[in-house]
C-alpha cells in the first residue's frame, strides 16, 4: 500500500504527464529515441512553442532531461525505466478493455 508522500507524489507527478495526450506522444517519442526540440515538433505537428510548454511540464516533473550539445540542448528520458514503464502501463490499460473509454474524455466532447 502506497502511504510514503514520495511514492504518492511521484505517482501523482506521472499521472499529471500522462494526463495529457501531447505529453504522452512526447514521452512515446523520447522513449524510441532521445531528440531535439525542432526534431520532435516537426514530427509531432505542433509548434515549438507549444512543444516548449508541454517539454517544460515533463521537465518539471522529472520525466525528461535536457542534454547539452554544443549550442543545442537534447531531451530524453530522465530514465530508461520510464520507457518500460509507458510500455507496461501501456499493455496492461490495453488488456483490462480495449474498447472503453473514460467518462471524462466523453464528458469533454
Amino acid at each position: 500500500m502506497l502511504s510514503v508522500a514520495s511514492d504518492i507524489d511521484a505517482l501523482a507527478r506521472f499521472g499529471r504527464a500522462l494526463a495529457d495526450p501531447i505529453r504522452c506522444r512526447i514521452l512515446l517519442a523520447l522513449r524510441e529515441a532521445p531528440a531535439h526540440p525542432a526534431d520532435l515538433a516537426d514530427e509531432l505537428g505542433i509548434s515549438r512553442t507549444r512543444l516548449s510548454n508541454h517539454l517544460a511540464c515533463l521537465r518539471d516533473c522529472g520525466l525528461v532531461v535536457t542534454v547539452p550539445e554544443g549550442r543545442r540542448v537534447r531531451y530524453e528520458l530522465a530514465d530508461a525505466r520510464l520507457g518500460r514503464a509507458l510500455d507496461d502501463l501501456r499493455g496492461a490499460v490495453l488488456a483490462v478493455e480495449a474498447d472503453r473509454t473514460c467518462p471524462a474524455e466523453e464528458a469533454a466532447r
